[in-house]
Protein backbone atom coordinates (compact mmCIF):
# COMPACT_ATOMS: atom_id res chain seq x y z
CA UNK A 1 0.00 0.00 0.00
CA UNK A 2 1.33 3.51 -1.10
CA UNK A 3 -0.08 6.51 1.05
CA UNK A 4 1.55 8.92 -1.62
CA UNK A 5 1.85 8.26 -5.09
CA UNK A 6 5.37 7.19 -6.57
CA UNK A 7 5.16 10.52 -9.28
CA UNK A 8 4.79 12.75 -6.23
CA UNK A 9 8.06 14.33 -4.72
CA UNK A 10 8.61 16.43 -1.50
CA UNK A 11 11.26 19.20 -1.02
CA UNK A 12 12.35 17.51 2.01
CA UNK A 13 15.98 17.91 1.83
CA UNK A 14 15.74 21.71 0.60
CA UNK A 15 13.45 22.65 3.51
CA UNK A 16 16.10 21.44 6.04
CA UNK A 17 16.67 24.66 7.38
CA UNK A 18 13.59 24.88 8.38
CA UNK A 19 13.59 21.65 9.97
CA UNK A 20 16.62 22.97 11.68
CA UNK A 21 14.82 25.83 13.15
CA UNK A 22 11.63 23.84 13.91
CA UNK A 23 13.80 21.02 15.81
CA UNK A 24 16.07 24.13 17.82
CA UNK A 25 13.13 26.01 18.97
CA UNK A 26 12.26 22.50 20.33
CA UNK A 27 14.99 21.25 21.90
CA UNK A 28 15.58 25.11 23.67
CA UNK A 29 12.09 24.86 24.66
CA UNK A 30 12.40 21.26 26.09
CA UNK A 31 16.02 22.40 28.24
CA UNK A 32 14.71 25.92 29.08
CA UNK A 33 11.58 24.06 31.21
CA UNK A 34 14.26 21.12 32.51
CA UNK A 35 16.39 24.39 33.89
CA UNK A 36 13.38 26.26 35.42
CA UNK A 37 12.29 23.33 36.83
CA UNK A 38 15.01 22.04 38.20
CA UNK A 39 15.69 19.15 35.96
CA UNK A 40 13.47 16.22 35.51
CA UNK A 41 10.17 15.80 38.03
CA UNK A 42 11.81 12.26 39.16
CA UNK A 43 9.24 10.45 40.70
CA UNK A 44 9.44 7.71 43.77
CA UNK A 45 11.78 4.78 42.04
CA UNK A 46 14.38 7.76 41.40
CA UNK A 47 13.60 10.12 44.66
CA UNK A 48 12.85 7.90 47.20
CA UNK A 49 10.35 8.42 49.67
CA UNK A 50 7.21 6.91 50.14
CA UNK A 51 3.92 7.18 47.58
CA UNK A 52 0.60 6.51 49.03
CA UNK A 53 -2.75 6.65 46.27
CA UNK A 54 -5.81 7.39 47.64
CA UNK A 55 -9.65 8.02 45.92
CA UNK A 56 -11.84 10.36 47.64
CA UNK A 57 -15.80 9.41 47.47
CA UNK A 58 -16.44 13.43 47.14
CA UNK A 59 -14.98 15.89 45.53
CA UNK A 60 -11.68 17.44 47.98
CA UNK A 61 -8.98 20.50 47.40
CA UNK A 62 -5.12 19.40 46.94
CA UNK A 63 -4.80 22.28 49.98
CA UNK A 64 -7.21 20.93 52.11
CA UNK A 65 -5.40 17.32 52.42
CA UNK A 66 -2.29 19.11 52.61
CA UNK A 67 -3.18 21.01 55.52
CA UNK A 68 -4.60 17.66 57.49
CA UNK A 69 -1.53 16.10 56.90
CA UNK A 70 1.06 18.63 57.70
CA UNK A 71 -1.48 19.19 60.84
CA UNK A 72 -0.81 15.31 61.46
CA UNK A 73 2.83 15.91 61.59
CA UNK A 74 4.13 14.81 57.69
CA UNK A 75 6.62 17.32 56.89
CA UNK A 76 6.53 18.68 53.55
CA UNK A 77 3.84 16.40 52.05
CA UNK A 78 3.31 16.74 48.38
CA UNK A 79 0.01 16.10 46.83
CA UNK A 80 -1.39 16.14 43.52
CA UNK A 81 -4.04 14.37 41.60
CA UNK A 82 -3.88 11.09 39.81
CA UNK A 83 -3.25 12.16 35.90
CA UNK A 84 -5.41 9.72 34.11
CA UNK A 85 -6.84 8.33 37.07
CA UNK A 86 -10.49 8.31 38.39
CA UNK A 87 -12.68 11.28 39.38
CA UNK A 88 -11.05 12.61 42.84
CA UNK A 89 -7.77 10.33 42.99
CA UNK A 90 -4.78 11.83 44.49
CA UNK A 91 -1.14 11.00 45.32
CA UNK A 92 0.56 11.64 48.45
CA UNK A 93 4.54 12.04 48.52
CA UNK A 94 5.93 12.18 51.39
CA UNK A 95 10.20 12.06 51.11
CA UNK A 96 11.14 12.87 55.10
CA UNK A 97 10.00 10.35 57.45
CA UNK A 98 10.97 8.07 60.08
CA UNK A 99 7.49 6.09 59.72
CA UNK A 100 7.45 2.64 58.18
CA UNK A 101 5.10 2.48 54.87
CA UNK A 102 2.29 0.39 56.90
CA UNK A 103 2.03 3.07 59.89
CA UNK A 104 2.49 6.32 57.71
CA UNK A 105 -0.37 4.70 55.40
CA UNK A 106 -2.19 3.67 58.54
CA UNK A 107 -1.35 7.36 59.84
CA UNK A 108 -2.83 9.35 56.93
CA UNK A 109 -5.87 7.52 56.16
CA UNK A 110 -6.91 7.75 60.08
CA UNK A 111 -6.50 11.80 59.72
CA UNK A 112 -8.22 11.75 56.45
CA UNK A 113 -11.54 9.40 57.33
CA UNK A 114 -11.39 11.53 60.79
CA UNK A 115 -11.67 14.87 58.92
CA UNK A 116 -14.09 13.64 56.24
CA UNK A 117 -15.73 11.04 57.68
CA UNK A 118 -15.80 6.65 57.47
CA UNK A 119 -16.19 5.50 54.14
CA UNK A 120 -15.20 8.86 52.45
CA UNK A 121 -11.35 7.67 51.43
CA UNK A 122 -10.35 4.55 49.81
CA UNK A 123 -6.76 3.48 49.96
CA UNK A 124 -5.54 2.29 46.50
CA UNK A 125 -2.00 1.93 46.28
CA UNK A 126 1.46 2.15 48.48
CA UNK A 127 4.73 2.42 47.71
CA UNK A 128 8.49 3.22 49.34
CA UNK A 129 11.97 3.21 47.64
CA UNK A 130 14.89 4.16 49.97
CA UNK A 131 16.86 7.36 48.19
CA UNK A 132 19.92 4.94 48.46
CA UNK A 133 18.01 2.65 45.98
CA UNK A 134 16.43 5.55 44.06
CA UNK A 135 20.41 7.37 43.54
CA UNK A 136 21.07 3.67 41.85
CA UNK A 137 18.23 3.22 40.17
CA UNK A 138 18.41 6.70 38.66
CA UNK A 139 22.27 6.07 37.77
CA UNK A 140 21.21 2.41 36.49
CA UNK A 141 18.30 3.97 34.26
CA UNK A 142 20.80 7.12 32.64
CA UNK A 143 23.27 4.22 32.03
CA UNK A 144 20.97 2.32 30.26
CA UNK A 145 19.66 5.15 27.77
CA UNK A 146 23.67 5.80 27.60
CA UNK A 147 25.07 2.26 26.86
CA UNK A 148 21.75 2.08 23.80
CA UNK A 149 22.91 5.34 22.21
CA UNK A 150 26.49 3.81 22.08
CA UNK A 151 25.66 0.65 20.79
CA UNK A 152 23.49 2.08 18.03
CA UNK A 153 26.73 4.60 17.60
CA UNK A 154 29.01 1.19 17.04
CA UNK A 155 26.36 -1.03 14.81
CA UNK A 156 25.12 1.96 12.57
CA UNK A 157 29.21 2.75 11.98
CA UNK A 158 30.11 -1.09 11.27
CA UNK A 159 26.34 -1.62 9.34
CA UNK A 160 26.89 1.95 7.13
CA UNK A 161 29.38 4.70 7.77
CA UNK A 162 30.42 6.95 10.55
CA UNK A 163 28.46 9.78 9.15
CA UNK A 164 25.13 7.79 9.33
CA UNK A 165 25.92 6.85 12.88
CA UNK A 166 26.21 10.62 13.44
CA UNK A 167 22.48 11.29 11.60
CA UNK A 168 21.18 8.52 13.78
CA UNK A 169 22.32 9.04 17.36
CA UNK A 170 21.65 13.15 17.07
CA UNK A 171 17.88 11.79 16.15
CA UNK A 172 18.18 9.78 19.15
CA UNK A 173 19.14 12.37 21.38
CA UNK A 174 16.76 15.26 19.42
CA UNK A 175 13.84 12.82 20.64
CA UNK A 176 14.97 11.92 24.15
CA UNK A 177 15.06 15.53 25.23
CA UNK A 178 12.09 16.44 23.15
CA UNK A 179 10.53 13.76 25.04
CA UNK A 180 12.01 14.77 28.35
CA UNK A 181 11.22 18.35 28.19
CA UNK A 182 7.49 17.53 27.41
CA UNK A 183 7.32 15.79 30.42
CA UNK A 184 8.98 18.49 32.32
CA UNK A 185 6.49 20.56 30.90
CA UNK A 186 3.18 19.27 31.88
CA UNK A 187 5.17 18.35 34.81
CA UNK A 188 4.40 14.62 35.26
CA UNK A 189 7.06 12.67 36.82
CA UNK A 190 10.05 10.67 35.59
CA UNK A 191 10.15 7.01 36.65
CA UNK A 192 11.27 3.58 36.04
CA UNK A 193 8.63 3.19 32.96
CA UNK A 194 9.31 6.42 31.50
CA UNK A 195 12.95 5.04 31.05
CA UNK A 196 11.28 2.24 29.31
CA UNK A 197 9.61 4.17 27.20
CA UNK A 198 12.39 6.38 26.50
CA UNK A 199 14.43 2.99 24.99
CA UNK A 200 11.29 2.05 23.20
CA UNK A 201 11.11 5.18 21.78
CA UNK A 202 15.11 5.02 20.55
CA UNK A 203 14.45 1.65 19.19
CA UNK A 204 11.19 2.50 17.41
CA UNK A 205 13.19 5.90 15.92
CA UNK A 206 16.43 3.97 14.81
CA UNK A 207 14.21 1.75 12.93
CA UNK A 208 12.53 3.91 10.94
CA UNK A 209 15.59 5.76 10.68
CA UNK A 210 17.48 2.21 9.19
CA UNK A 211 14.86 2.20 6.78
CA UNK A 212 15.97 5.48 5.09
CA UNK A 213 19.45 5.12 5.28
CA UNK A 214 19.07 1.53 3.56
CA UNK A 215 16.98 3.52 0.51
CA UNK A 216 19.83 6.06 0.71
CA UNK A 217 22.70 3.70 0.00
CA UNK A 218 20.87 1.75 -2.39
CA UNK A 219 19.96 4.31 -4.89
CA UNK A 220 23.54 5.88 -4.11
CA UNK A 221 24.46 2.36 -5.51
CA UNK A 222 22.72 3.04 -8.23
CA UNK A 223 23.02 6.30 -9.38
CA UNK A 224 26.79 7.56 -8.61
CA UNK A 225 26.94 10.50 -10.96
CA UNK A 226 23.33 12.04 -9.18
CA UNK A 227 24.19 14.45 -6.50
CA UNK A 228 23.95 13.07 -3.01
CA UNK A 229 21.87 15.90 -1.56
CA UNK A 230 18.85 14.78 -4.66
CA UNK A 231 19.38 11.26 -3.90
CA UNK A 232 18.90 11.50 -0.60
CA UNK A 233 15.81 13.52 -1.18
CA UNK A 234 14.28 10.94 -3.65
CA UNK A 235 15.02 7.67 -0.79
CA UNK A 236 13.35 9.97 1.76
CA UNK A 237 10.50 10.24 -0.77
CA UNK A 238 9.94 6.30 -1.66
CA UNK A 239 9.89 5.23 2.28
CA UNK A 240 7.74 8.23 3.18
CA UNK A 241 4.46 5.94 2.73
CA UNK A 242 6.29 3.29 4.73
CA UNK A 243 7.33 5.73 7.49
CA UNK A 244 3.79 7.55 7.58
CA UNK A 245 1.58 4.19 7.46
CA UNK A 246 3.59 2.29 10.49
CA UNK A 247 3.79 5.37 12.68
CA UNK A 248 0.17 6.48 12.09
CA UNK A 249 -0.60 2.66 12.92
CA UNK A 250 1.03 2.10 16.01
CA UNK A 251 0.05 5.68 17.00
CA UNK A 252 -3.56 4.20 17.23
CA UNK A 253 -2.46 1.73 19.43
CA UNK A 254 -0.43 3.90 21.50
CA UNK A 255 -3.46 7.02 21.92
CA UNK A 256 -5.78 3.97 23.02
CA UNK A 257 -3.62 3.42 26.00
CA UNK A 258 -3.31 6.90 26.46
CA UNK A 259 -6.88 7.44 26.70
CA UNK A 260 -8.25 4.16 27.52
CA UNK A 261 -5.53 2.54 29.31
CA UNK A 262 -6.28 4.16 32.71
CA UNK A 263 -3.65 6.64 35.22
CA UNK A 264 -0.83 4.15 35.88
CA UNK A 265 0.21 3.29 32.17
CA UNK A 266 -0.83 7.16 31.44
CA UNK A 267 2.25 8.32 31.84
CA UNK A 268 4.15 5.72 29.70
CA UNK A 269 1.71 5.64 27.05
CA UNK A 270 1.90 9.64 26.97
CA UNK A 271 6.20 8.97 26.90
CA UNK A 272 5.35 6.68 23.38
CA UNK A 273 2.57 9.09 22.24
CA UNK A 274 5.28 12.19 22.33
CA UNK A 275 8.39 9.66 20.93
CA UNK A 276 6.59 8.37 17.89
CA UNK A 277 5.71 11.57 16.66
CA UNK A 278 9.46 13.47 17.67
CA UNK A 279 10.64 10.39 16.49
CA UNK A 280 8.41 10.14 12.70
CA UNK A 281 9.61 14.18 12.20
CA UNK A 282 13.72 13.40 12.93
CA UNK A 283 14.00 10.11 10.74
CA UNK A 284 12.68 12.37 7.74
CA UNK A 285 13.43 15.75 8.77
CA UNK A 286 16.86 15.24 10.99
CA UNK A 287 18.69 12.49 10.37
CA UNK A 288 19.74 12.27 6.79
CA UNK A 289 19.69 16.13 6.75
CA UNK A 290 22.84 15.60 9.69
CA UNK A 291 24.40 12.89 7.71
CA UNK A 292 24.34 15.30 4.64
CA UNK A 293 25.68 18.14 6.05
CA UNK A 294 28.48 16.14 7.73
CA UNK A 295 29.41 15.06 4.08
CA UNK A 296 29.57 18.52 3.35
CA UNK A 297 31.95 19.63 5.83
CA UNK A 298 34.08 16.39 5.33
CA UNK A 299 33.55 15.72 1.43
CA UNK A 300 37.02 13.84 0.85
CA UNK A 301 36.22 11.62 3.90
CA UNK A 302 32.90 10.84 3.31
CA UNK A 303 33.01 10.44 -0.55
CA UNK A 304 36.10 7.76 0.25
CA UNK A 305 34.28 5.51 2.62
CA UNK A 306 31.44 5.25 0.24
CA UNK A 307 33.79 4.35 -3.01
CA UNK A 308 35.29 2.02 -1.11
CA UNK A 309 32.26 0.46 0.17
CA UNK A 310 30.90 0.23 -3.46
CA UNK A 311 33.82 -1.95 -4.71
Amino acid sequence: MEFIKPDVSYDIIGKRTYAYIVSLVLIVISIGSLVLHGGPNYGIDFAGGSLIQVQFSEEVTLSEIKDILTTAGLKDPVVQSFTGGEKNEYIIRVVETDLDVATLSEMVMENLTDHFGEGSVELRRVEMVGPRVGEDLKRKGLLAVVLAVVGILIYVSVRFEFRYALGAVAALVHDSIITLGAFSIMNYEVSLPIIAAILTVIGYSINDTIVVFDRIRENLRKARKEPEEEVMNRSINETLSRTIITSGVTLLAVLALLFLGGGVIHDFAFALTVGILVGTYSSIYVASPVVLAWSKLFPHKGSAHRRKRRR
